[in-house]
């Protein structure tokens, strides 16, 4: 779960730094400090690894995990879907692959060769995108329509990775209520139970999810927020409706044997 300790951390703070963002307690950068993370203890940012980022929108890893040697496929809704209209008008939404490497953390012609750019819908992933070592989103599952939809994206996802691959995703998390929440539309928030139920049916489905931890110290939280907040563009939680939302990762590998981790 999005914190401002883990954010503090010296590889978090490393990670901020590799992406060319200035340091803030900003949970978009927990989300890719979160996902970088994940996937080089479990040794995928390697020569050779293939990805597969969903949603990729204009944000800076499918450059950073080029620059590290991994070959990419970066997709996104296209453009003319009216459900884009909002990241459209908002400039985040990707037109071509050139804008996926505006920070240059990769040279170009490395770019060119390791990083290929697919208009995909979430909804409907194409059969030929298989055999990855891993797969990832940044708080995109919770625009696939409902809580269903988006618990379906992240179980028909794991048919893109080959035997061992890792999967890793961030999204909403409901820390006001377990049981009201915002079911169906552009943006869902999963509760506690809805996160629980999508890893029940991943190990059904042979799959092993890491442990997660979703409790939480509602004192902890606020001075967090707080703090958060006090600096400029801070930001840790938000505000959905009448509900509090914070970001929570996942991360599940295909099969039932987990790879071994390094820390860093």
């Amino acid at each position: 779960m999005c914190s401002a300790e883990q954010l503090e951390s010296d590889a978090f703070r490393d990670w901020c730094r590799r992406l060319g963002d200035r340091f803030s307690l900003h949970r978009k950068l927990w989300e890719w400090g979160y996902i970088c993370q994940a996937l080089s203890e479990r040794g995928m940012l390697s020569s050779g690894k293939r990805g597969l980022g969903f949603a990729v929108g204009k944000e800076p890893l499918p450059s950073l995990f080029a620059s590290l040697g991994c070959e990419i496929v970066a997709t996104d809704l296209d453009a003319a879907d009216p459900r884009g209209a909002n990241w459209s008008a908002t400039n985040q939404l990707a037109a071509a692959d050139s804008e996926l490497n505006l920070r240059g953390l990769c040279d170009a012609e490395t770019f060119r060769r390791r990083v290929a750019f697919r208009r995909v819908d979430m909804n409907r992933i194409p059969d030929d995108l298989d055999g990855f070592d891993f797969t990832w989103s940044s708080c995109s599952f919770e625009h696939c329509g409902s809580i269903e939809r988006g618990q379906e994206f992240v179980f028909r996802q794991m048919n893109c990775l080959k035997a061992g691959g890792v999967a890793v995703h961030t999204t909403e998390f409901n820390l006001s209520s377990n049981s009201r929440t915002i079911a169906v539309g552009e943006t869902v928030i999963y509760r506690r139970r809805d996160v629980e139920q999508l890893a029940r049916r991943l190990i059904a489905a042979g799959h092993h999810v890491e442990p997660f931890d979703l409790t939480f110290d509602a004192d902890r939280l606020e001075e967090g927020a707080a703090r958060a907040e006090a600096v400029p563009a801070g930001h840790l939680n938000v505000r959905l409706g009448p509900y509090l939302a914070t970001s929570i990762g996942l991360i599940v590998h295909k099969g039932n044997v987990p790879l071994r981790t390094e820390r860093r």
